[in-house]
């Protein structure tokens, strides 16, 4: 973590030099301007912002700055003492509970913290989330079904990933209907469970020569309606070398915000069980394109890809989706 430390007093500046000494990745911006801009100006610049001085300055501070727990650093307060270590903002996705209890620990101090999960020992279900590469669908349900984690103790969730383990307050249930959260690629337009996505869905693509990236945004519209599947599951596109210089599927996947991956030749023909086309062998020396590049990039130290629809063409476009093989974690 990149850590700012800011003070006011004389006092407030010996326990920030002495945070700094203690604390790795630290520094102290003792520039001699205004606190509430320098707050502002470390906002978008660190991952911690520790504050000796009273709470009540920071908290006005704070008031414009503020955008979401995705984005914000975390904040700490402290008194010129260190008597005690306030978690006051980002204490999970942020890390200021970590790091409010390393610098208490060092300092001799009392870490605050009240995150009620922490408070109560259950799951901090955003941390959970993260931790497992998962995309939250709603994120007003997560603040929900956080808040049912505390007040009932248990969530139940339906996954049709492998579970090497699940928190001690989650109960594994087999349908999607009866859950409080479900890991699926699949659509559920019509639940209110919590929808956490996998990062699993690898599409393969092939292409003519020229084909615009309107044209592949339509046709994985289309595949991805038909076939049930949550666009916000695929973690990437795959394809033959020969398209590296494609522009409009390399602004595609740059839209998307996805990687995209290439194969060659030699590689797409070493992968089993997929369609093959004398036509595409002719134009590329591959046997196909789109599945074997998708089983490709969705190769794990888990395990290989497995491809789950084979290919569809369009005009100019063909596509095929292969599946990572995810495992949750407690």
């Amino acid at each position: 973590m990149k850590i700012a430390v800011i003070t006011l007093t004389r006092g407030g500046k010996e326990l920030a030099d002495k945070i700094c000494r203690l604390q790795p990745d630290c520094f102290l911006d003792n520039r001699d301007i205004p606190v509430f801009t320098k707050m502002a100006e470390l906002w978008q610049e660190v991952d911690a912002l520790v504050c000796v001085m009273a709470a009540g300055i920071v908290v006005r501070g704070l008031v414009q700055l503020c955008r979401d727990k995705k984005h914000d650093p975390c904040v700490l307060v402290l008194d010129e003492k260190g008597s005690f270590v306030v978690s006051l903002l980002s204490g999970h996705l942020g890390g200021g509970n970590q790091l409010a209890t390393d610098i208490a620990d060092k300092l001799g101090g009392q870490a605050v913290i009240t995150t009620a999960s922490d408070v109560t020992g259950h799951t901090a279900l955003d941390l959970w989330v993260e931790k497992n590469g998962l995309l939250v669908e709603n994120r007003k349900l997560l603040t929900a079904m956080s808040a049912k984690l505390v007040n009932e103790g248990q969530l139940q969730i339906f996954s049709e990933y492998e579970n090497q383990s699940l928190p001690d307050d989650f109960q594994l249930v087999f349908t999607p209907e009866s859950a409080d959260i479900v890991v699926s690629d699949r659509d559920f337009p019509d639940s209110r469970a919590l929808l956490l996505r996998p990062c699993a869905l690898m599409v393969g693509l092939g292409c003519n020569r020229g084909t615009g990236k309107g044209d592949f945004q339509a046709a994985l519209d289309e595949f991805f309606h038909d076939e049930g599947l949550a666009r916000n599951a695929i973690c990437g596109f795959a394809s033959i070398d020969l398209k590296n210089d494609e522009q409009g599927l390399l602004d595609f996947a740059s839209d998307e915000g996805l990687p995209l991956r290439f194969y060659s030749k030699e590689q797409l023909n070493e992968v089993q069980g997929v369609s093959t086309s004398a036509a595409v062998v002719a134009a590329t020396g591959a046997k196909g394109v789109a599945e074997p590049a998708a089983v490709l990039g969705a190769k794990t130290d888990l395990g290989p890809g497995q491809l789950i629809l084979r290919k569809r063409k369009w005009k100019d476009v063909t596509a095929a989706v292969a599946i990572k093989r995810i495992r949750l974690s407690a």
